[in-house]
């Protein structure tokens, strides 16, 4: 009796939910802010288009670079445009503390389709005061089989003379600072407390110092992929699922190696002041329901953040491959990976890139 009576309150509050979704008047639209390339093609065909059949409400997708400049300057010029903004934690972290973004009631979203709350479903930290996590991703790095031997740890990145060519690292220093000390020999365990120090600090950068010549450096997910494929570099940095759709769906040359991985989330976050709260909401809380996010992953290899999800993973939608050994947090591919640890970065942030982007034009 018990587990009926679990299963018929899930299914009153799930009709609730579905219900309280109602029709777009014929002018009625979103403007969603993401990263481009797959990872958006995967939210528009698990998030934006089942949306829009279900509610009318038309949803403009725009890219962006990450960060918060743009927002806070939408905020601040009380201009805002953008009603919903895929972000990384950190950035989360830091909009909230600055108070330029909305926060949710996580009370409010839809429960597991076993009845589970969504504050117990949601894997923990994906759920913030300002954000409503979506994926759990990584960055790794990846290699042209045809041009280089295949690399086993993330020293080997560093090491130019026994595995040369160009290399591909993000503009940021975030990512690069821990696989500098990585690299170097300090464990996963032990990074964060070493880029507290000065030292540690100085310590990764003569490990990037290695390779900065023969360094190319990006901004836009959408590149490390191309300079790959272009043969500008033979190993870079690069978000797994945008390689994974290069490897599963393009048939590139490349491999991965999850040696080092940098795992994080990205979320939904609203600026304060969007023009259409209660929309932005419901998309949110559609967004992110068990089906959603189970959907999003048969188009990109990013894990949901939802527990129910996961056993709903199946293959890619194109490529026919099985997704979940392809996710981040994989056993094989989880053996020596670091979690970004946003709360540092959130403190550290803005000294750190002004000494990296000073590092970068000596």
């Amino acid at each position: 009796m018990r587990i009926s009576l679990k299963y018929t309150t899930a299914a009153l509050a799930i009709a609730a939910f579905v219900g309280g979704i109602s029709q777009a008047s014929a002018e009625e639209a979103l403007t969603v802010v993401s990263w481009g390339g797959a990872y958006t093609k995967s939210q528009v065909k698990a998030y934006h288009e089942p949306f829009t059949a279900k509610t009318g409400v038309k949803i403009n997708s725009e890219d962006y670079n990450g960060g918060m400049a743009q927002v806070r300057a939408q905020v601040e010029a009380g201009n805002v445009s953008w009603d919903l903004v895929d972000a990384e934690l950190a950035d989360a972290q830091i909009g909230c503390d600055e108070g330029i973004l909305e926060t949710f009631d996580h009370s409010a979203l839809p429960p597991a389709p076993d009845g589970t709350a969504a504050t117990d479903d949601f894997i923990e930290g994906t759920l913030h005061e300002c954000g409503i996590g979506e994926i759990v991703w990584s960055t790794v790095v990846a290699y042209d089989t045809s041009k280089v031997d295949a690399p086993k740890t993330i020293a080997d990145f560093f090491d130019i003379a026994k595995f040369p060519g160009k290399r591909g690292l993000r503009k940021t220093p975030k990512v690069n600072l821990e696989w500098a000390l990585m690299a170097d020999g300090v464990p996963a365990s032990d990074v964060y407390s070493a880029l507290e120090t000065d030292e540690g600090v100085d310590r990764a950068f003569k490990v990037l110092d290695k390779i900065k010549s023969d360094t190319i450096f990006w901004e836009a997910g959408a590149q490390p992929p191309q300079m790959l494929a272009d043969g500008e570099v033979t190993m870079t940095s690069v978000y797994n699922g945008r390689i994974f759709n290069a490897i599963a769906v393009e048939k590139k040359p490349f491999e991965i190696l999850w040696d080092g991985q940098v795992w994080d989330i990205d979320l939904w976050i609203m600026p304060k002041g969007a023009p259409n709260k209660e929309r932005a909401l419901e998309f949110v809380h559609f967004s992110t329901d068990t089906k959603r996010l189970a959907d999003q992953a048969s188009w990109i290899s990013y894990g949901p953040v939802r527990k129910s999800s996961v056993p709903m993973i199946g293959k890619h939608a194109e490529a026919g491959i099985d997704m979940g050994p392809h996710m981040p947090t994989a056993p094989a591919n989880f053996q020596n990976a670091l979690q970004n640890d946003f709360e540092w970065w959130a403190d550290h942030q803005d000294e750190l890139t002004e000494r990296f982007n000073a590092w970068l034009v000596k």
